[in-house]
C-alpha cells in the first residue's frame, strides 16, 4: 500500500440488510449475516492499488449490521468546479476524463465496476490528479443485493440500469435477479460528469416526459434520507409499458448531447467545445450499451491523442515473493542529498496508509466516536423503538423506521492530530533505522532508552504501545524488503517480538518462503472434484467460525481452495480432520494472498508435522506421543507419575494438540502469540508447549482422578498464553536436543543455495540436520521406546553440552546450555576401596561454576570413565523395591537434584531401570546415554587414572 503523503483517512458508514432470525440455510446452519458477507468481499479491495483509485484500508462491523469503511480520502472533488460556476477548460476536461478512465480500466481488469460514479466521488489530490472514491461499494454489497438502498446516483445512472428497476433478494415479486452492471455503465456516468463540467450545470432527471414516472423515479433513486426505501416499492407498481416507453423514447434521440444541452439551456456552450471533446461526450453518452465503448477501448480512442502522451503506464509493485526483480525499476537521484529529509519534514506521511491507520487506532482512534461527533451515527432512546403490536411468531407492527438506518454517504475525515501529538517526540532516525551498523558507541537518545525499557513489558502492552509499534513496524518493513538477504536479522528481531501488522510476511520469512509462489499455486488444479471435497465442506463451517473473516463466504471459498491445493499437491498424504484448523492462522494473516497461505502451510507441515498426514499415521503419532510422555517425565516427574498411575495417557488428550499444533484448542489471537515463538524453535518445541500447558493445570490434575481429568480436558480451562510461552522457552532451554529425537521426523534438508541461510544455533537447528556419526542417536523400536520412562541423550550431544574434547575439557562455557552431570551406575566392585570417599570429594569440586567441569585427581578410577562423572552404583542407591536408600551416594543425588542427570551404564536396560527409579522418586531432568559407556570408548575421552604406587 502506498504512502499517506497529502492524503487523509476517511470513513463512511452504511447498514447491511437484516436477515430473519428463524431461517436456516441449506446446510441447516443459521444464515450468514449480510454484514459478514460484505466484510469478506471487502478484503480483496485492499489489494486494488492504483494511482487513480483511493486505497481501501479497513472495514469494521458494528451493532445492528452497521459497517464502517476506512479509505484514502481527499477534501477536494469535481463538485468544487460546479460550485465555482466557471467552465472547465477543454484540456482539463480531457485530462480528467483520461484519468478517470485509467482508474476504471484498472478496476475492470480486477472484475470491478464502480456503479456509484458521481461528482463527489471523483476526488482530486493536491496536484489536481483524479482519485476515484467508493469504487468498491457495488462489489462488496454483491451488486446491491446485501443492502436496502440502490447503488449509484440517479443523475448518473445509465439507461439500462434504470430500465431494470430496483431489486432486493427478499422481494418475492421478482423471479430472478437482474444482470449485474458492466464496465459500460460507468462510461455513461462519466459522460454525464463531463457534460456537467463543460456546461457548468448540475442537472437531475432531465429526460423524463412522463410526470408520474419522473416523480416515482425521484422517489426510487433519491438519496434523501426518507425517500430511498419507500420509492423502491413505488417503482414496482409502475406498469412495465411506462418504463419501456421512456427507454424507447430515449433511444430514438439521434444526438443525446444536443438534447441535453437544449433541455438545460447551454446549447451555445456545448457547440463551442472542441470537436474531440464533443466526440468524447457523444461516445460516452451512447444510448445502446452494445454501441457504447468500454473504458479500455475509450482510453485508446483518438480523442485522447493530445493527452495520452502525458501519462506513463502504471507498473504494478513487485511483491515480496515473486520471480520478478524487485530492484528492476529502482532509480536513485543524481544527488544523494535529495534523499535526505528536512528537519521539519512530516515523516509520518511517508509511511504506508495502512500503517498510519494502525497507529491511529493504537493512539486511541475510535471510528464510531468520530462518526458520532459528526452526527452521522445518531442514537435513539430504546423505548422509542418499541413496536405497537407483536404477534406470537415475532412479527411486529407499528414500529417506525429509524431514519438513522438509512444511507448517508457522507465521508468523515479522521483527524490525525492525536496520533501526531503522540509521536511528536519520535526522532526522524526512527523512521529510517540503520541495518548494517548500529553504531553502539554513539550515545542513545531518550526514545531509544524508553524502547529498551518497553521490551521488558508484557507482550500485550507492547502491542498496544504506539511509539514502540512504530519503531518495530518500520524496522521489520525494512528488513522484509531486504529479505532474504537480511534473513538473519529477521530471526534476531523476531526473538524480541513480531508486530501484528507484519506478522504474515514475517512468518513467511521465518519459514523460508522464497520464489514465485503465485505461479506454483496457480498451476495446481483446485477445481476438479476429489473424494476429499465432502469432508472439507463439512469441516470448514466448524473451523474458527467465531472470527468474522473466516466465517464469511469468501473465507469459506479461500479455505476450500487452499486446503484442496495442499491435498492435490501432496498425493502421498491425505486430508485429516484438523488440517483446516492448521490452515486457519495462515489464511487469516494472508487472506488476500492464497498463494502465500498455501506456501506457509506447505513449509510448516514438513517441519513440525512430518508424515502426520499419512493415510496410516499410527506409527508416527505413537512415536510422537511416547516422546511427549518422556518429556513430561523429564520435566515434571511427579505429574508424570500421577498421570501414569490413573492411566491418563497422552493418547487421550494430546492428539488434537499436536495434529493441529494447538490451533484446535486455542483461539486465533492466542495462536498468533504462541506461533510467534514456535516458528523460532525446532520441531521439538511443541513438546515443551504441551508440558507448559500441563504445568498450568498441574494442581488440578494432581488433585483429580481419571474421570475428572477427562472432563477437564473436554473443556480446556483458560490458559495464560504468555506464561505458557515463557515457560515453554525455559523448558526448551533445559532440554538436550537429542532427547527429543524421532526416527519419523523430517529427514536432513539440503543447505540453502542462495547463501542467505539462517545461522544455525544449538536450539533452533534440527538434530536430524547434524551430520550423522557413530555417536549419534540410533533409531529405536516403538516397543522399546515405550518401555523407557526417560528419554535418551546421544553421545555427541553429551560431549557438546559438557564441552569435552580430546584434551579433556574446553576452556570456555556456553551460556544457555543445560547444567548437566553424568552419573556412572556401573558396579562398585570395579572401584578401589577408597572410591566412595573420593567420589564425594570429586562431586563437591566437580562443578565450581554452573557449567564448568574439573578434572578429577589421579588414583581415583581404575577403569575408563568420563572426566568429572560421578559414580553412583545401582546396588548402593536403590533397594530391590525401588526405594532410594539413605547412603552417601543418595546424598550426592539429592544435593544436585535439578540438574540434567545423564545415567551411564554398560547395559541400556539397567540404565533405563535406574532412570525410572529416579523418576519414581521425583527426580527431574533424568535421561539415559544412548549406547551406554561403550559409545564413548572410540572417542578417546575416557580417562584411566595412574595406579597408586
Amino acid at each position: 500500500m502506498g504512502p499517506l503523503r497529502d492524503a487523509q483517512l476517511g470513513a463512511f458508514t452504511f447498514f447491511a440488510s437484516a436477515l430473519p432470525h428463524d431461517v436456516c440455510g441449506s446446510n441447516g446452519l443459521p444464515l450468514t449475516p449480510n454484514s459478514i458477507k460484505i466484510l469478506g468481499r471487502f478484503q480483496i479491495l485492499k489489494t486494488v492499488i492504483h494511482p487513480r483509485l483511493c486505497h481501501y484500508v479497513d472495514i469494521s462491523r458494528g451493532k445492528h449490521e452497521r459497517l464502517i469503511v476506512v479509505a484514502e480520502h481527499y477534501e477536494s472533488n469535481l463538485s468544487d468546479f460546479q460550485k465555482q460556476g466557471k467552465a472547465v477548460s477543454p484540456e482539463k476536461v480531457l485530462r480528467i476524463a483520461y484519468e478517470v478512465l485509467e482508474g476504471l480500466e484498472f478496476m475492470n481488469k480486477h472484475g470491478l465496476v464502480h456503479r456509484a460514479l458521481g461528482a463527489h466521488n471523483v476526488l482530486m489530490d493536491c496536484k489536481g490528479n483524479v482519485k476515484l472514491a467508493k469504487f468498491g461499494l457495488y462489489h462488496m454489497t454483491d451488486h446491491g443485493a446485501d443492502v436496502d438502498f440502490p447503488i449509484g446516483y440517479p443523475s448518473y445512472l445509465a439507461p439500462e440500469v434504470i430500465a431494470q428497476g430496483c431489486f432486493h433478494p427478499s422481494d418475492s415479486s421478482h423471479d430472478e435477479a437482474p444482470l449485474p452492471s458492466g464496465p459500460k455503465t460507468d462510461v455513461w456516468s462519466l459522460g454525464v460528469l463531463l457534460f456537467e463540467l463543460c456546461a457548468v450545470r448540475i442537472f437531475f432527471f432531465f429526460f423524463f416526459t412522463n410526470d408520474f414516472l419522473l416523480f416515482t423515479l425521484k422517489l426510487t433513486f433519491s438519496l434523501d434520507a426518507g425517500a430511498g426505501f419507500q420509492g423502491r416499492r413505488l417503482l414496482q407498481n409502475i406498469d412495465l409499458s411506462d418504463r419501456l416507453k421512456f427507454i424507447l423514447n430515449l433511444g430514438c434521440m439521434d444526438d443525446i448531447v444536443t438534447v441535453l444541452a437544449e433541455e438545460h439551456g447551454c446549447l451555445d456552450t456545448i457547440k463551442e467545445l472542441p470537436p474531440n471533446v464533443l466526440e468524447l461526450l457523444r461516445k460516452c453518452l451512447t444510448f445502446l450499451p452494445p454501441k457504447r465503448l468500454t473504458p479500455a477501448e475509450l482510453l485508446r480512442d483518438p480523442v485522447f491523442s493530445s493527452v495520452s502522451c502525458l501519462y506513463t503506464p502504471f507498473l504494478k509493485p513487485v511483491s515480496l515473493f515473486s520471480s520478478s526483480l524487485r530492484c528492476a525499476h529502482l532509480e536513485l537521484p543524481d544527488d544523494i542529498n535529495d534523499l535526505c529529509k528536512d528537519d521539519d519534514e512530516d515523516y509520518l506521511s511517508e509511511r504506508a496508509i495502512n500503517e498510519v491507520y494502525h497507529l491511529w487506532c493504537l493512539a486511541g482512534g475510535d471510528l464510531e466516536k468520530e462518526l458520532i461527533n459528526k452526527d452521522i451515527i445518531q442514537s435513539k432512546p430504546p423505548i422509542c423503538t418499541l413496536p405497537n403490536f407483536v404477534l406470537e411468531d415475532g412479527e411486529s407492527f407499528g414500529q417506525g423506521r429509524d431514519r438513522s438506518f438509512l444511507l448517508d454517504d457522507t465521508t468523515v475525515t479522521l483527524s490525525l492530530c492525536q496520533l501526531r501529538n503522540r509521536l511528536r517526540d519520535v526522532s526522524g532516525e526512527a523512521y529510517y533505522p540503520l541495518l548494517e551498523d548500529e553504531q553502539s558507541s554513539l550515545p542513545q537518545s531518550n526514545s531509544s532508552n524508553e524502547l529498551s525499557a518497553t521490551v521488558t513489558l508484557p507482550l500485550i502492552i507492547r502491542e498496544r504501545d504506539t511509539e514502540y509499534q512504530l519503531n518495530r513496524i518500520v524496522l521489520f518493513d525494512r528488513l522484509l524488503k531486504a529479505y532474504p538477504y537480511k534473513k538473519n536479522l529477521v530471526w534476531k528481531e523476531a526473538r524480541v517480538d513480531i508486530p501484528p501488522l507484519v506478522r504474515g510476511l514475517t512468518w513467511a520469512a521465518l519459514l523460508g518462503i522464497e520464489g514465485d509462489i503465485q505461479s506454483k499455486y496457480e498451476s495446481i488444479d483446485k477445481d476438479t472434484p476429489i473424494p476429499t471435497d465432502r469432508q472439507i465442506e463439512v469441516d470448514i463451517p466448524r473451523c474458527h467460525q467465531y472470527d468474522e473473516l473466516l466465517s464469511s463466504p469468501q473465507g469459506h471459498v479461500k479455505f476450500r481452495r487452499v486446503l484442496k491445493a495442499w491435498v492435490v499437491s501432496h498425493p502421498d498424504l491425505v486430508y485429516w480432520q484438523g488440517l483446516d484448523s492448521l490452515c486457519a492462522p495462515f489464511l487469516y494473516l494472508n487472506f488476500n494472498n492464497e498463494a502465500l497461505a498455501y506456501a506457509c502451510m506447505s513449509a510448516f507441515i514438513p517441519k513440525y508435522l512430518y508424515n502426520f498426514f499419512l493415510k496410516d499415521n499410527s506409527h508416527v503419532i505413537q512415536e510422537y506421543l511416547t516422546v511427549f510422555s518422556q518429556m513430561i517425565a523429564f520435566h515434571d516427574p511427579e505429574l508424570s507419575n500421577h498421570l501414569n498411575e490413573i492411566g491418563f495417557i497422552p493418547d487421550l488428550y494430546a492428539i488434537p494438540w499436536f495434529l493441529t499444533m494447538f490451533t484446535h484448542v486455542f483461539p486465533l489471537h492466542k495462536i498468533f502469540h504462541l506461533w510467534d515463538t514456535l516458528l523460532l524453535g525446532n520441531s521439538s518445541f511443541p513438546f515443551c508447549i504441551g508440558v507448559a500447558i500441563l504445568q498450568q493445570l498441574r494442581d488440578r490434575l494432581l488433585a483429580n482422578g481419571f474421570n475428572e481429568c477427562i472432563l477437564l480436558f473436554s473443556d480446556l480451562p483458560e490458559i495464560d498464553i504468555e506464561r505458557c510461552v515463557r515457560e515453554s522457552i525455559s523448558l526448551f532451554c533445559w532440554t538436550p536436543k537429542s532427547t527429543t529425537y524421532r526416527q519419523h521426523a523430517q529427514p536432513p534438508r539440503a543447505p540453502a543455495e542462495n547463501g542467505f541461510g539462517k545461522t544455525a544455533t544449538y536450539y533452533s537447528s534440527e538434530y536430524q540436520d547434524t551430520p550423522k556419526t557413530d555417536l549419534s542417536r540410533e533409531p529405536l523400536a516403538l516397543s522399546d521406546l515405550k518401555a523407557e520412562v526417560s528419554p535418551r541423550i546421544s553421545a555427541d550431544d553429551l560431549i557438546d553440552l559438557c564441552e569435552l574434547s580430546s584434551a579433556g575439557l574446553a576452556k570456555r562455557t556456553r551460556a544457555g546450555k543445560p547444567k548437566i552431570i553424568a552419573v556412572d551406575i556401573r558396579p562398585v566392585e570395579e572401584y578401589p576401596s577408597n572410591e566412595t570417599q573420593f567420589l564425594i570429594e570429586l562431586f563437591a569440586t566437580a562443578f565450581r561454576s554452573s557449567s564448568t567441569l574439573l578434572n578429577p585427581t589421579a588414583s581415583s578410577f581404575n577403569r575408563g570413565h568420563i572426566t568429572g562423572s560421578v559414580s553412583v552404583p545401582f546396588s548402593t542407591a536403590f533397594s530391590p523395591d525401588g526405594e532410594l536408600l539413605q547412603c552417601p551416594t543418595s546424598g550426592i543425588l539429592h544435593n544436585y537434584k535439578g540438574r540434567v542427570i545423564v545415567v551411564i551404564s554398560h547395559a541400556m536396560k539397567t540404565a533405563a531401570t535406574f532412570a525410572a527409579h529416579l523418576v519414581k522418586v521425583a527426580f527431574p531432568r533424568v535421561c539415559i546415554l544412548d549406547g551406554g559407556i561403550n559409545k564413548l570408548k572410540p572417542t578417546g575421552l575416557l580417562t584411566v587414572p595412574s595406579p597408586q604406587i
